[in-house]
This record gives C-alpha cells, sequence and structure tokens, in this order.
C-alpha cells in the first residue's frame, strides 16, 4: 500500500464516521422515539469518534512523513477498507435516504431507531477491534518516526528495575482472577478508570494475603488488552531495586515511553540537561522525566479515556519516607492533559501510607479497602478457587471424583476468608510431589484453630509435618540447617539460584538441594537451577521473624542475627581468592570505559555471589546494628579492597550508590574509631569528587586515588604502593580535597620516573600518549 492510497483510505473513513456522528446526534435529540435507545447511540456515537480521533492523527502522520518510513500504517489497507464498508452499511440502515420527502413533512423525529442493543454490542465490539488496529499502528509508527528523527534514549541513563512490570517473565506464572471471581471489583475499577469526571487515584488497600498482587496483575492485563496501560511497579521487597524507590520513577518513565513516544523529546531533554537525572531526588525524577515530558505532548496517541499506571505492594518500598514522597508526587498527576493518568495503588492499610494518602488534596483518590468486602463475596471466589485448583490435583493424582467432600471445601472456606494466600499455601501443600493429598488435607483440617493465628494456621502444618518426619536425634540439626538456610533466603536483599546461595552461604549445594525439595508449599523453587529462589509470598517472612514469637516457635528466625551472619559472609566472599582484586575483568588498561566492556565478560569475571555481596554487604551490616571500630574485620576489608569494590561497583554500574553506602557505614562507626571515621570520611569526599571518571572507566579510579588525592589523605597512603612508581605523578591538589592548585586546560599531562622516562598521559581517560625513554 502506497502513501496515496493509504491517505484516500484513511480520508474516506473519516468523512463517513463524520456522517454518521452527524445522523446519530439526530437521532438522540428525537427523544419520544430514541429515548429507550439513548446510551445505545450515545454507545455508538463515541465509538465512531474514538475511531476518527485516530485516523485523524494517522492523517497528520501520512501528511507530514517520508510515507516510506510508516510501514505498519501502509498494511491497514484492508482492515481501513472494511471498516468503511461497514460504516457505509450503518448509514444505509440509519438515514432514511429516499423517504427524505416524507421526512421533511412528518419531521425527523418519526424515524425509528433501527438497532436493538445486541445489535449495538456486536456494532460496538467490531468498532473497537479496529480502534485497537489503528491505534496500534500509530503508536508503532510515531514510535519509530520518533526514533529515526535522531532522538533514540542511551538506554543505560534511564535505568528500570529488572522484573517490575507486570508482564516480566520472573513473575508470568503467578495467578490471575480465576474467571468469575471479584467481578464486582473488577468492573468497578475499570468504571473508575474510565469516568473523565473521576479521580486520578484508587487506593486498593487489604491486609496480607487478601489477593491484592493478583488483582493488580489481572487489571494489568485488561488494561494492557485495552491499549490502556501506560505503565506498572510491582514492589516486592527482597528483589533488589523492586524493594526500594531508586528506580521507581525511571521505570514508569520507560513503559510510559513506549504507550506515549510524543513524550521522548522531554525525556531526552531532562537526561541531556542532566546525564545522572536518574541519582537524583524522587521528586526531580517525577518532575524532569514523568510531568513535563507529559505536559509537554501535543496530541495524545490514543483517544482512550486516560493513561492506566498500576502500583503494586507499595508497602513493600523500604523506607517510610519514600513512599510518602512517592504518594505526595502522584497527587501532582491530577488534571494532567492532554494524556490524564489514572493510578491503582495496592497496598496493606499501614498508618504510614494511610497518612499519606490523607495528605494528598481533597478528589485526588478514592479507596476500597478489600478486607471490608462482603464476607459472602469473599467466600464465594475462596470456594470457587478451592473447588479449581483441589479438583486439578485430584484429576493428575487420579483420586476418587467424590473428593474434596463439599464439607472439607466448606471448612477450608471458613478458615481462609478472608485470606486468598491461605487458600493458595493449602493447595500447595496439599498437591506437593511425594504427599498424599487426602491425608495433608485432613491435617489441615484438624489443625486447632483457636489456638493459633491465621498465619500459624498456614504455616505450622507445613513446617511441623517437615519436622515430624526426622528422626528425633536430627530433629535440632534439621532446625539449625532451617534457621541458617530459610532464615537466609527470607532476609536476602534479592534472592539468589542454589549455587550462588550455597556458596555464599558456606554450604554443600547438594544440602541447599536437599532441604529446599520439601519446601515447595512455601517457597518458589524452580526446576532450573539457575533460576533464583523466591518468596512465594512475604507472609512468610511475617510468620518467620515475627518478634512475638521468640521464645514460642521453634521455627522462628532472628533478624537481626541473621543479617549479621549475612554481613559476614559476604566480607569473606569479597575478601577470599575468588573475591575482589584489582582489574578482575582483565581489561587492558585504565582507559577502558565501562560502555566498552562486553556484559558477558563481567558475568564471567564476577559470580552473582560476588555480585550481590558487593551490593548488599553494608545493608547486611547496618541491618544488623554492627558497629564499626578501629582495628575490626569491616575495617580491615576497607583497607584492603575498597578501590576493588569500588571498581567492581562500577562494573555493575551501581557506582552511584556507593555515596549514598558509605554514608551508611560511617553511620555505624563507634564514637572511639577516629582512624575508621578519618578513612570512611576521605573516601566518601574522594568518591564524590571522582563519581563521573568512576561510573565511565572503572580502573582509572586507582590513577585518581595517588595522582589527585592529597598527600594527607588515608586513601592515598594506603593505595600508594599498589600503582606502579611510573604513574605516581605530580600532586595537583592540596591537603583540602576541594581546594584546586592549579587548572591545565588544553593539555595532557606529563609524567617523570626515577627509570628515566617521561610519558604524555591523557588526563580523561589514563592513557598513556607517548613515552620518551634516556631523558
Amino acid at each position: 500500500m502506497d502513501g496515496l492510497s493509504g491517505a484516500a483510505s484513511v480520508l474516506a473513513v473519516i468523512d463517513m464516521s463524520a456522517k454518521l456522528t452527524a445522523i446519530c446526534f439526530q437521532y438522540s435529540i428525537a427523544a419520544k422515539n430514541a429515548k429507550n435507545a439513548k446510551n445505545d447511540i450515545e454507545r455508538i456515537e463515541k465509538k465512531v469518534g474514538d475511531i476518527t480521533h485516530i485516523l485523524n492523527n494517522l492523517k497528520q502522520l501520512l501528511d507530514r512523513q517520508d510515507k516510506t518510513h510508516l510501514s505498519t500504517t501502509h498494511g491497514l489497507l484492508d482492515s481501513l477498507s472494511q471498516c468503511l464498508r461497514e460504516l457505509e452499511d450503518m448509514k444505509v440502515k440509519l438515514d432514511p435516504g429516499k423517504t427524505r420527502k416524507t421526512m421533511s413533512r412528518i419531521g425527523f423525529r418519526a424515524l425509528k431507531w433501527p438497532f436493538t442493543s445486541k445489535q449495538v454490542d456486536k456494532i460496538v465490539s467490531d468498532l473497537k477491534g479496529y480502534e485497537q488496529k489503528f491505534t496500534l499502528a500509530l503508536q508503532v509508527d510515531q514510535a519509530v518516526l520518533v526514533l529515526n528523527i535522531d532522538q533514540k534514549l542511551d538506554v543505560a541513563k534511564l535505568p528500570v528495575a529488572t522484573g517490575a512490570s507486570f508482564n516480566s517473565h520472573t513473575d508470568e506464572h503467578n495467578a490471575r482472577c480465576l474467571s468469575n471471581t471479584c467481578t464486582t471489583l473488577l468492573h468497578d475499577i475499570t468504571q473508575w478508570a474510565n469516568d473523565k469526571g473521576g479521580k486520578p487515584v484508587f487506593w486498593l488497600s487489604g491486609m496480607a494475603g487478601t489477593g491484592k498482587s493478583t488483582i493488580a496483575r489481572t487489571i494489568a492485563h485488561s488494561f494492557a488488552s485495552d491499549g490502556q496501560l501506560g505503565a506498572s511497579f510491582f514492589f516486592k521487597k527482597g528483589e533488589g531495586e523492586r524493594g526500594n524507590a531508586s528506580r521507581f520513577f525511571t521505570t514508569i518513565a520507560s513503559d510510559l515511553l513506549k504507550h506515549e513516544p510524543g513524550m521522548l523529546a522531554g525525556v531526552q531533554k531532562a537526561l541531556d540537561a542532566d546525564s545522572a537525572i536518574s541519582q537524583r531526588a524522587l521528586g526531580d525524577q517525577f518532575e524532569k522525566l514523568i510531568l513535563q515530558p507529559l505536559l509537554g505532548i501535543k496530541q495524545a496517541s490514543s483517544p482512550a479515556v486516560a493513561r492506566i499506571i498500576i502500583i503494586d505492594a507499595l508497602d513493600e518500598c523500604e523506607r517510610e519516607q519514600d513512599i510518602r514522597v512517592i504518594l505526595q508526587l502522584l497527587a501532582r498527576t491530577k488534571d494532567i492533559q492532554p494524556v490524564p493518568l489514572r493510578i491503582v495503588v495496592t497496598s496493606r492499610p499501614e498508618l504510614h501510607i494511610s497518612l499519606g494518602f490523607k495528605e494528598m488534596p481533597n478528589g485526588t483518590y478514592q479507596d476500597l479497602v478489600l478486607h471490608e468486602v462482603p464476607r459472602r463475596t469473599i467466600e464465594r471466589d475462596i470456594c470457587l478457587f478451592l473447588e479449581y485448583e483441589l479438583g486439578a490435583i485430584r484429576k493428575e493424582r487420579m483420586l476418587s471424583s467424590d473428593w474434596p467432600a463439599t464439607h472439607q471445601i466448606k471448612a477450608l472456606v471458613e478458615l481462609a476468608v478472608p485470606l486468598f494466600i491461605y487458600a493458595a499455601t493449602v493447595c500447595r501443600y496439599v498437591g506437593a510431589k511425594g504427599g498424599d493429598p487426602e491425608d495433608h488435607l485432613n491435617k489441615v483440617l484438624q489443625y486447632p484453630k483457636a489456638a493459633f493465628s491465621q498465619l500459624d494456621r498456614m504455616y505450622l502444618p507445613v513446617l511441623d509435618q517437615l519436622l515430624i518426619e526426622q528422626e528425633e536425634r536430627d530433629k535440632q540439626d534439621w532446625l539449625h540447617v532451617f534457621h541458617g538456610l530459610v532464615g537466609s533466603i527470607v532476609i536476602l536483599e534479592s534472592p539468589l539460584s542454589v549455587g550462588p546461595l550455597a556458596r555464599l552461604l558456606q554450604v554443600p549445594q547438594k544440602q541447599v538441594e536437599r532441604r529446599l525439595d520439601a519446601l515447595h508449599s512455601v517457597l518458589s523453587v524452580p526446576d532450573n537451577k539457575d533460576s533464583p529462589i523466591r518468596l512465594l509470598h512475604l507472609s512468610f517472612r511475617d510468620f518467620l521473624v515475627d518478634p512475638k514469637k521468640q521464645g514460642k516457635s521453634q521455627f522462628w528466625v532472628d533478624e537481626r542475627s541473621t543479617h549479621k551472619k549475612l554481613a559476614s559472609r559476604c566480607l569473606v566472599l569479597m575478601s577470599g581468592l575468588s573475591g575482589l582484586r584489582q582489574n578482575m575483568c582483565s581489561l587492558s588498561g585504565p582507559g577502558v570505559l565501562r560502555s566498552e566492556i562486553d556484559e558477558k565478560r563481567i558475568a564471567r569475571s564476577l559470580s552473582p555471589d560476588l555480585q550481590y555481596a558487593c551490593r548488599y554487604w553494608i545493608s547486611h551490616l547496618k541491618q544488623s546494628q554492627q558497629d564499626i571500630t578501629d582495628g575490626n574485620t569491616m575495617y580491615i576489608f576497607l583497607q584492603k579492597h575498597l578501590l576493588h569494590w569500588l571498581e567492581a561497583m562500577s562494573l555493575m554500574r551501581e557506582s552511584s550508590r556507593c555515596v549514598h553506602l558509605l554514608d551508611s557505614l560511617q553511620a555505624l562507626t563507634g564514637p572511639s574509631a577516629s582512624i575508621a571515621q578519618s578513612f570512611l570520611h576521605d573516601a566518601k569526599r574522594f568518591v564524590l569528587r571522582f563519581q563521573s571518571i568512576l561510573a565511565d572507566a572503572p580502573l582509572q579510579i586507582y590513577c585518581s586515588a595517588i595522582v589527585f588525592a592529597p598527600e594527607t589523605s588515608l586513601i592515598r597512603r594506603t593505595f600508594e604502593h599498589q600503582m606502579p612508581q611510573e604513574v605516581r605523578m605530580l600532586t595537583m591538589r592540596e591537603a583540602d580535597w576541594d581546594a584546586c592548585r592549579s587548572t591545565l586546560r588544553g593539555h595532557s599531562v606529563a609524567s617523570a620516573s626515577w627509570d628515566k622516562t617521561v610519558r604524555l598521559w591523557e588526563a580523561a581517560t589514563g592513557t598513556c600518549r607517548s613515552t620518551l625513554e634516556g631523558h
């Protein structure tokens, strides 16, 4: 299809749509004969108007751009022709045609609406299909054109949180609402999203296990199918960047860009002005990467009522202050045009989140509390879920057709309400491989209800069964390993697969595999050994680390002690033979840029467990509440490996976090640790001064430590012996880090050495340009 025939087809459909809109308007004012069909008339009128809006955008694209680039739009000829035929058929049925003279005598009001509601349903459905095709073509071609107009984003400058999207590979097998469940709630959310006068934020709150994430995932899929989803972020504690707000707004901005390419110019402007915008305060990120680019859009890419953003499990964001800031910033999305936003937030009803919503201006949000939904509705949905899951177990295990009995389903519903996670955990336990489903179901139902909380009744039958299966003499040993292994898994800042986990904990891999085999009911243990082990639900962590269970439950995990152990294991791993050292990737020299280093090379040089240790050892140390003192293990590690650690963080593109992490370490140093305090003070100032060098060229940091650090710096004194004598160049700074003695502009730097050589260096990269010998 060439550009001219494409434009002609678009114009024909636009023209026919305009005629139909005019006819529908005439029907809508014929109150006497059309009053019962008013809603049907408005539905057709709206859908025809939506298609007209999209096709006008397509026409502008065809008029303005080189038509050879519009490959997706050019593929629409058949759909355009078919849509035109259907609109023409509608016009024939709606337009009085040959009876126009009669109509002029007796009036248009005598004409009856020719369609039934069922026929209107089909018309709207067909038109919606065309709308989605035209919208998708428009979005794809707009995105391609914008990217081809020399406005390409550097993806590395807009980092996203891996796995945070609703359709990420990590969570692709997580449940969605079964058909015929949560119907009223899903309808209410859809209606809210499409209400032009609706409030911009919908807060869905509920206690742990009430199905918030399942609902969030379901509506995300639904809005994505309708072409309305703009972005999604599913927080998850213990999943690295998904457990904090550091990449929240950059991920949202990246998602929105895919659907609203008109934002690209604004985002590019922000990155050009500040390449490190992703490291700035949350308010700056929101303003520069989302709000201003949205306000700068001249025309929306879709006539949809609004772009939907789904934010799940906000309570799992690790810093309460960040949560409050996020809520304050979301309130500013009210009345954004031409692309209005509708934001769904799910969370537990934590106090700080409730206060954050109450601080929003009036009319900003509406809320719904899941555990306050009528009990009858929750009972019905949980019953349907149990019947479906246990029915699947019955078929798989070829059990009796009358299993489970009706009274057993009813008893399980009573135990589960209002927690869907209870029902899901029971089904996993009952259907566990190697177990007897009938026996396991009976044990769940026989567990004393009055003596235990709902979380206890969910997890104790599983863990008690595992302990009972051990020989009496082995039970204490089993519990010890359970605390060390499962306790570490639930405390980890980011999940690890079996091999790296075993190396971090210094436990034989086979032992880890054997222990995990029996824990599929409470942990996600993948068959692929390279995939990480994850919590099925945060409530299992809550159950294990609950301070009230100390001394009362044999499965209780001491959170502080576990963090201490993990911090120690990280230090041992980083200090070992396969740990940190200078030039871990065997690069050719200090001038090699990070952008030039192959990712596979980094993966081979820094194992997943070593990367984990580098990222999170300080976090574990902080949560263990240990003090750093002069001469202790932590300080000795820093003296020997600080620059090695900075190199590793640069290789992992994590150098922007180093200042914050060093701040955390400094806060942990005891009042008597004067040397450690001085060292960390110097280290932080050093990283601040050379942050851009650290991010761009991992090995250049070693040259900087010697060449540019003050002579009085502990950093320089500690690492000066590690560099060859030939690069011990003239110190260019006074004792004060910020007092510049002199500035060299437009020149390289020269160094002289005792080996009678003079070398000319590129100051920017640290590479040697030329060498003069014998002088």
